[in-house]
């Protein structure tokens, strides 16, 4: 590897080499930046900041003046060597302008070295903030290897002048910190440099190219149906869709209908534009041939997988925590091979991405889980992940690298992503040795900011920090998933398809903290939008002179499709970001691709999505479009936008009618392109369909005064539309299911095997069954934790049709001692319903008396009432 260094017409001077194996390398997403003219360059790229004074000094100054003729090399003498919290946080660069450039120019500065701590450098051109860059840096962490990175900002010629221009650069505090961070936010660069871009840059580059995302699963594992309808709604909430940024698809193959809904959810990410990592094979189940390749049933399954999917996933990740999980390398190897023979015949647009790496040592009591059997190991052989040159066996044969972390791991001496890293390559000169995808990053709600830091809010502040690290040093991150018990983005603990994505809500780590919803927010607005920048002014400069407020504009029309699923995208975004700790209020007039009328979403501050979300219509552009925004501290403000004569009317979908207290409806369906929605009824079957509601702008709606026993039909469509959604009919009854949450429920057959808690857990994959035949005398007990007066008893056994009970009696208690006989009968396929005339009580017991070849299992059971 080596690192260019540039002339006047953007060819080589000179290199510097580096220590650095040849690798192959990741397709470069990255924005392509046009050839430029320098307009200044201040010390030279070699590696050194020697020409420079000692930051903080009394012969550093913290203002320059380019001089319109040579610079002289005596000048540097005054010029800092980098900047540093405490002692000299901030350098003004003045320098002249005769002609604006029609292009913008690019700032791009060469970082030598810079503590652990992700400072930040904010850069404003004209007291315009241009950007903040997150310099990733080595210092405190005792690794011997440096990490060198240039780093580049692209400036809008909106923010230039002619004569005299300013460019000031600054230290930045994270967002919850006090002056206790201003001694660690320093670092040293070895050139600074601004120049002159010759043709339209294709996006407004901001530091590096980044791209971001998380994994929308249900239950942890299952990509289902409530994963697909609950994915459109995280990734616009989070400012990931339509940019092309990268998502991790890991249903797994030893966890039974993990993949059930996963074509759904990849034509959902292609509808988004958003990429995919796929992982698959569990490789713990894998023993070799003896030549050391796959066997047959482990390339089936890869092959199955790559043939039903590989159009619509970009990267495959060869395994998941070899050492945590006890992998063989020799198996990582051949799935490797596997991945470049044929995987890449199957999908020649693939990348292949290293392990994700955890660098577990060897083995010890606490130090490694999942393991079966009698060798205790972290991998095979122990601790081969914690070795970089067994990693680099690895690294040879992928084209990303990879490495996982939580908290502030990234930065451990022994076991860090990074760290780990530049022991592999042996250091870095221009960025890793490698494109780095990063398959899990995040937080738990244990961890905790640095203390040194001095952070009012901690455990927002390691979650702001570990994204803002991976942003200076990765190329791609994923969040550890976003609904994930300890590491989750929005609450948790439902069955996704029981919950209507809409109702989704933010989960807060600690009480009166920022939330990992809004750090992601924020930071994916800043860093990982992508597209052609647009034009825009600020119209109140004089408020916002100097204020942390980022302004990103882009049209994302421009992007090149997605290899593999040819995905693009038709919007244009305009985000607004407020990095300061107080309230600032933006004003921004941006040019539009085009003349006409625009509508789409607006994703805010909220603790729901329906909060966060509003529909925007009638912004009619000239082609400028005017938007003003109060932005709370840390806010950050997304628009996805389109012009109205190119939204496609369509139908909602997933339309659903349940009984609700009061004899109601309760009716929820998922959103389609409109502001306001209109609810349509009929009596009975063949009505007609009547208009009951209009201006509804929420997704669910609440039909009341009903007559018990009667049918009724609905159907929703968006206001103006003529397209109704699928028609759903149920009848008027007031039954509701009870509230489950406090029930007790036990078995006298396999409580062990099979935990009858399993029939009430809102998730019809799991379920409790008698784990044998069906014999007379089997029971489920109930016990409601308080008298209830109930109608109707459903036994669900939909994944298991032949499971129902041949013969049952139902049977009611006050006290668990003495019961009488409610009612018998015989259970049917799929879904047994018991109804009878409503009795009070507190306990139930179900007795199976018949008997049959197949086990009784209940998936879900539901008490009906109407309280």
């Amino acid at each position: 590897m080596s690192v260019s260094v540039f002339g006047t017409n953007r060819t080589n001077d000179y290199k510097v080499g580096a220590n650095i194996p040849r690798l192959s390398a990741g397709t470069d997403a990255a924005a392509e930046i046009p050839d430029g003219t320098v307009i200044w360059n201040l010390g030279q790229h070699d590696g050194s900041a020697a020409e420079f004074a000692a930051s903080g000094t009394s012969g550093s100054k913290k203002e320059f003046n380019v001089p319109s003729s040579a610079l002289k090399s005596s000048a540097l003498q005054s010029l800092p060597a980098g900047l540093n919290g405490k002692t000299q946080p901030e350098l003004t660069i003045t320098y002249q302008l005769n002609k604006i450039p029609e292009n913008g120019v690019l700032f791009s500065v060469g970082i030598l070295d810079a503590y652990k701590s992700v400072p930040q450098m904010s850069v404003f051109s004209n007291h315009q903030l241009s950007g903040i860059i997150q310099i990733a840096g080595v210092s405190g962490t005792e690794s011997e290897y440096s990490f060198q990175k240039s780093y580049e900002l692209y400036i809008p010629k909106e923010q230039l002048k002619l004569g005299t221009n300013e460019l000031k650069l600054q230290t930045v505090r994270c967002l919850y910190c006090s002056d206790k961070e201003d001694e660690y936010s320093w670092w040293t660069w070895d050139n600074l440099r601004l120049e002159s871009l010759n043709a339209p840059i294709s996006e407004p580059i901001h530091g590096s190219y980044t791209l971001t995302g998380t994994v929308v699963n249900n239950k942890q594992f299952y990509f289902d149906e409530g994963a697909v309808t609950h994915l459109p709604y995280v990734i616009k909430w989070l400012g990931m869709a339509y940019s092309g940024n990268v998502m991790r698809t890991s249903c797994a193959s030893d966890v039974g209908r993990s993949c059930s809904d996963m074509m759904e959810y990849y034509k959902v990410l292609q509808d988004y534009n958003m990429q995919a990592v796929a992982l698959y094979l569990h490789t713990g189940d894998i023993k070799l041939k003896a030549d050391g390749s796959l066997p047959a049933d482990a390339e089936k399954k890869l092959t199955d997988y790559f043939e039903q999917y590989s159009p619509y996933f970009q990267y495959y990740e060869v395994d998941n925590e070899p050492g945590l999980f006890n992998r063989s390398k020799a198996v990582n190897l051949a799935i490797a091979d596997w991945l470049n023979k044929k995987g890449k015949q199957i999908a020649p647009h693939l990348q292949t991405v290293a392990p994700g790496w955890a660098y577990w040592p060897s083995y010890s009591e606490d130090s490694c889980g999942n393991q079966k059997g009698t060798g205790k190991e972290c991998g095979d052989p122990d601790g081969w992940e914690r070795d970089p040159e067994q990693r680099m066996e690895l690294e040879k044969v992928t084209d990303l690298t990879n490495g996982h972390s939580y908290g502030d791991s990234y930065i451990f001496s022994n076991g860090g992503s990074f760290t780990e890293n530049l022991k592999t390559f042996t250091g870095a000169d221009n960025g890793l040795g490698k494109k780095m995808l990063t398959t899990e990053f995040g937080t738990s709600d244990s961890h905790l900011d640095a203390y040194q830091y001095g952070a009012t809010e901690r455990t927002a502040a390691v979650f702001d920090r570990i994204m803002r690290a991976h942003i200076g040093y990765a190329d791609m991150f994923v969040q550890h998933a976003a609904f994930f018990k300890d590491f989750s983005l929005f609450k948790y603990g439902f069955n996704l398809e029981e919950h209507d994505p809409a109702t989704t809500e933010i989960y807060y780590t600690k009480e009166n903290e920022d939330s990992r919803v809004s750090i992601m927010r924020r930071l994916s607005l800043a860093y990982a939008t992508h597209g052609a920048p647009l034009t825009y002014r600020v119209a109140n400069k004089d408020v916002l002179a100097d204020k942390l407020v980022y302004v990103r504009a882009v049209d994302t029309s421009t992007l090149k499709s997605l290899a593999g699923s040819g995905a693009t995208s038709n919007k244009v975004l305009v985000n607004f970001v407020n990095f300061e700790s107080t309230p600032q209020t933006v004003s921004v007039n941006v040019t539009m691709p085009k003349n006409g009328v625009y509508e789409g979403e607006r994703f805010g501050n909220g603790d729901t999505y329906e909060k966060a979300r509003s529909y925007v219509t009638g912004k009619k552009a000239t082609p400028t479009l005017t938007f003003t925004e109060t932005l709370a501290p840390g806010e950050a403000v997304q628009y996805i936008l389109q012009p109205s004569s190119e939204v496609k009317p369509s139908a909602p979908k997933g339309f659903k009618a349940a009984a609700t207290k009061g004899l109601a409806v309760k009716l929820n369906w998922l959103e389609a392109p409109g502001a306001s929605y209109e609810l349509l009824r009929a009596d009975g079957s063949g009505g007609e369909m009547k208009v009951i509601a209009t201006d509804v702008k929420l997704t669910e709606y609440t039909d009341h005064n009903l007559h018990e026993g009667t049918l009724y039909t609905y159907a929703v469509r968006v206001s103006g539309s003529k397209l109704l959604s699928d028609k759903v009919q149920i009848t008027a009854t007031g039954l509701v299911p009870l509230d489950r949450t406090k029930w007790k429920v036990s078995s006298n057959v396999n409580t062990v095997a099979s935990a009858p808690s399993l029939a009430i857990d809102g998730d019809r994959r799991t379920r409790w069954d008698t784990g044998k035949h069906q014999v007379s005398g089997e029971y489920f007990q109930i016990d409601l934790n308080g008298v209830h007066e109930i109608e109707s008893i459903e036994l669900d056994s939909t994944l298991s049709p032949f499971d129902y009970p041949r013969d049952y009696v139902v049977y009611i208690s006050d006290d668990a001692q003495n019961w009488n006989k409610l009612t018998s009968g015989k259970g049917t396929k799929e879904l047994t319903k018991i109804s009878f005339s409503k009795v009070k009580t507190r306990y139930i017991k179900i007795v199976q008396n018949g008997a049959g070849g197949n086990y009784w299992s209940i998936q879900e059971l539901q008490v009906y009432s109407r309280e």
